[in-house]
């Protein structure tokens, strides 16, 4: 029996990287096995994935030396950055330049990098369609993972760039409907009429599972745009009401007025959803669901996502 590679997952306790680790591991007569990385392998997340056949090893994004003993021995890696953990794109800079280093030090054969696009590609710092925040960024969670691109490419490491887009899940976490001051359930994303393209998070893992079975003489050096479903906010809403048993009205908030509601990262969720209703064309036209879904048959629609996570919905 010949040995699996081992594909080592950064986040692997997370969304994304969660989501690979159970696609291999459901996957036993596959040629892969998974490396799980994490800063804690005592947290009970860790604990699991033990249990389920996964190896654990402890490495830190801000540590490159870690990440170089972690990746060593490996094939390949998925390698994932948490804007939200801190907010700050000098930080995820720092980040993904060690992961880069590390990959070129352990001589990976295959890496996909979780990445987005950069938006000042059409809208420069000096438009001020919309604020500039932490004094050039447009989306800095966006404009800093497309600046790390430049990183591995210019480290020489095989990767694909895998573009992934909004969460379903935040539906579920602060981004979903909310009760009004009349106690009407309200989806209130600034979006207008514009198509939001989302993919339930589980699918990113599943889809970057199927590029590594296709290997680096496919898709090394490739962008691969992914989403699950695109769709406006009164089909959200409409998918929303039926999964929560009540009426969701989608009343669309401006996105000055968005940026204004005052919670962490307001004024960043605001250009993120600004500049997606503004190039829906582009963001949605690159994100073709036929080819992903060739990608990974299993690719769940939003009326399935909610199927099984409509419980998730906060309703109060």
């Amino acid at each position: 029996m010949s040995q699996k590679k081992v594909i080592a997952v950064v986040g692997a306790t997370g969304a994304q990287g969660g989501g690979l680790v159970e696609a291999i591991l459901a996957d036993p007569s596959g040629d892969y096995a998974v490396r799980a990385l994490t800063r804690d392998t005592t947290s009970p997340r860790a604990s699991e994935l033990v249990k389920l056949g996964a190896e654990v090893v402890q490495a830190d994004n801000y540590d490159e030396e870690s990440l170089v003993a972690a990746f060593t021995g490996a094939y390949g890696a998925f390698l994932v950055t948490n804007f939200w953990a801190h907010m700050s794109a000098d930080r995820e800079l720092k980040e993904a330049a060690n992961l880069a280093n590390a990959a070129r030090r352990a001589g990976l054969e295959h890496v996909i990098w979780s990445t987005l696009e950069d938006t000042r590609d059409h809208i420069p710092v000096s438009d001020d369609r919309m604020p500039t925040l932490q004094e050039k960024y447009k989306v800095p969670h966006f404009d800093a993972k497309a600046d790390a691109d430049r990183l591995f490419t210019g480290a020489g490491v095989p990767t694909t760039f895998l573009r992934t887009t909004f969460y379903w899940e935040n539906l579920a976490n602060g981004w979903g409907a909310a009760r009004d001051a009349d106690g009407v359930l309200t989806l209130s994303l600034p979006m207008g009429e514009s198509r939001l393209a989302g993919i339930a998070v589980q699918d990113i893992g599943r889809t970057a599972y199927a590029l590594f079975q296709a290997g680096p003489a496919e898709y090394a050096g490739r962008t691969v745009h992914i989403a699950g479903e695109h769709l406006t906010g009164e089909q959200i809403a409409a998918g929303l009401s039926r999964a929560v048993g009540e009426r969701v009205v989608y009343r669309p908030l401006t996105h000055d007025a968005y940026r204004g509601l005052g919670f962490p990262g307001a004024d960043e969720a605001g250009n993120m959803l600004q500049y997606y209703t503004e190039f829906e064309d582009y963001f949605t036209g690159v994100r073709d669901l036929a080819e992903v879904r060739r990608l990974h048959p299993g690719l769940l629609t939003f009326d399935q996502w909610l199927d099984a996570n409509g419980h998730t919905l906060p309703t109060k």
